[in-house]
């Protein structure tokens, strides 16, 4: 079965860390894109973060830089999301996605481009 499955989410203070995991089963993993996004209660759908073993770009968005670090261990099919100096804003479920061979904004506005995806954990910023 092909899977990816999320978790490391938790409630946490404003100034904290959390890494998140990815993991995936079912399919080669280093063969697509792993991407992060996440959804807050009454907004849309946001790409956070991209890595691609296929062709090496990495990339984030403005509101994570130098926050947020994406990586991947690829003898554990797993990529993370660390998470550091947290903001209330950051408070949203966090999804993983496999798909597409590269990273960009525009790779992360096309959500059509990732076939699978995680069930979410939830990440909660207390101010």
């Amino acid at each position: 079965e092909v899977q990816l499955v999320e978790s490391g989410g938790d409630l946490v203070q404003a100034g904290g860390s959390l890494r998140l995991s990815c993991a995936a089963s079912g399919f080669t993993f280093h063969d697509y894109a792993i991407a992060w996004f996440r959804q807050a209660p009454g907004k849309e759908r946001e790409g956070v973060s991209c890595i691609s073993s296929i062709d090496g770009t990495i990339y984030y968005v403005d509101s994570v830089k130098g926050r947020f670090t994406i990586s991947s261990d690829n003898a554990k099919n797993t990529v993370y999301l660390q998470m550091n100096s947290l903001k209330f804003e950051d408070t949203a479920v966090y999804y993983c996605a496999a798909g597409g061979s590269s990273c960009s904004s525009a790779h992360l506005s096309l959500a059509r481009l990732y076939p699978v995806w995680g069930q979410g954990t939830q990440v909660t910023v207390s101010s």
